[in-house]
C-alpha cells in the first residue's frame, strides 16, 4: 500500500447546485495544511483536518476528515459513501464529495458551536427537529468522529461481487490504515457505515453483510426499489442475530424519489420487528440535502450511537 498523502482544508465550503443525483457539482479550490493526527488540545472544537490517501484496492483515492482537537483522545470512526454523482467523477474528486461537495466539514464546524439554525441545513430544517437536535446538544455537546469518505466506484449494484469486492476493501484495506494512522477507536462497536444514494444503497449492504465489523448502519435516501426491500430485511434480520446491539437507521426526505422504497423497507423492519430509527424530513433528493439536513442527520445520530 503506497502512504503517500496530502493533508487538504475546505477553501470554499459553499458550492453551486447540480440538480439530482447524478449532477456533477463545481469544485471549489482546496489549500493545503498540516495534518494534526495526535490531536492539539489547543485546537478550538471543530476544527479538522481533511487528508487525501492514495490506496490501493477497489478505491484509489479517500479523504478522511480527522478533529484536531482532544488531544490524544481516540475517537469512532464513521465511513461516509457518496452518491452516484461522485461516483463518474476522477477518484480524487469523488473522494471529496463528503467533505468538500456536502459541505461536511462546515457541518462538523457548526455541530460544534450550537445552536444550528435554518441556515445550516440549507433552509431545509424541519422547526421541531431543529429545536431537538438543538436541545440534545445542549445536554449532551457532539464529541467528534473521524470520518472516513473513500471514492466509490459506480459500482453495478446487481452483481453482487462488485459490492461484496468494494465492502472488502473497506474492511480490510482501508479501515486497517485509518486505525493505524488516525486517532480512530478500533472496536466494532465505535464503527458506523453511511451513505447517501448509491452510497446509502451500499453503506446498506456492506454494513448489514458484515456487522460483526460495525456498531451502527444507517442511509440516507438509499437508491433501492422494490426489489430489494425483501432482500435488506432479510440481511437486517440476520445481522441483528448476529450483533443485537446494532444500530440501525433509515433516513429519506419528502421530495426524494427514492422515498416511496424507503418506508417500504421501513415497514418491513418494522413488522420484522427489525427495530430500528426512522426520519423522512424536509429537502429534495440533490445537493442541498446533502449540505443540509443530510451531513447533519448523518453525522449527529452516529456521534450519539457509537462507543467511545
Amino acid at each position: 500500500m503506497r502512504v503517500s498523502r496530502r493533508a487538504l482544508v475546505l477553501g470554499v465550503s459553499a458550492i453551486a447546485c447540480s440538480r439530482r443525483d447524478g449532477g456533477v457539482a463545481p469544485t471549489p479550490p482546496m489549500k493545503p495544511t498540516s495534518p494534526s493526527l495526535l490531536g492539539d488540545a489547543s485546537s478550538p472544537r471543530g476544527q479538522v483536518d481533511v487528508l487525501e490517501w492514495t490506496t490501493d484496492g477497489v478505491s484509489t483515492r479517500a479523504a478522511i476528515i480527522a478533529p484536531r482537537w482532544g488531544g490524544a483522545e481516540r475517537m469512532p470512526v464513521l465511513v461516509a459513501l457518496h452518491g452516484r454523482g461522485e461516483a463518474v467523477k476522477s477518484p480524487r474528486e469523488g473522494a471529496l464529495g463528503w467533505p468538500r461537495d456536502y459541505a461536511l466539514v462546515r457541518a462538523i464546524e457548526r455541530v460544534c458551536s450550537p445552536p444550528l439554525t435554518d441556515a445550516d441545513y440549507e433552509g431545509l430544517s424541519d422547526p421541531a427537529r431543529l429545536q431537538l437536535e438543538n436541545e440534545r446538544l445542549a445536554k449532551r455537546p457532539f464529541g467528534g468522529v473521524v470520518v472516513v469518505c473513500p471514492h466509490v466506484p459506480d459500482l453495478d449494484l446487481k452483481k453482487e461481487s462488485e459490492v461484496a469486492g468494494f465492502g472488502r476493501f473497506l474492511i480490510e484495506v482501508l479501515l486497517p490504515r485509518v486505525r493505524r494512522e488516525t486517532r480512530a477507536l478500533d472496536a466494532p462497536e465505535s464503527t458506523g457505515i453511511d451513505g447517501v444514494s448509491l452510497g446509502g444503497h451500499v453503506a446498506l449492504r456492506v454494513g448489514l453483510g458484515a456487522p460483526e465489523q460495525f456498531g451502527a448502519v444507517g442511509a440516507l435516501q438509499a437508491a433501492i426499489d422494490d426489489t430489494r426491500v425483501q432482500a435488506l430485511t432479510d440481511l437486517a434480520m440476520a445481522a441483528r442475530a448476529k450483533r443485537p446491539k446494532l444500530s440501525l437507521r433509515l433516513t429519506t426526505s419528502h421530495d426524494d424519489y427514492y422515498a416511496p422504497f424507503i418506508h417500504s423497507l421501513d415497514d418491513s423492519w418494522t413488522h420484522a420487528g427489525v427495530a430500528h430509527d426512522f426520519a423522512d424530513v424536509p429537502g429534495p433528493h440533490d445537493y442541498p440535502f446533502n449540505r443540509g439536513p443530510g451531513a447533519y442527520e448523518m453525522m449527529l445520530w452516529h456521534d450519539r450511537a457509537l462507543a467511545r
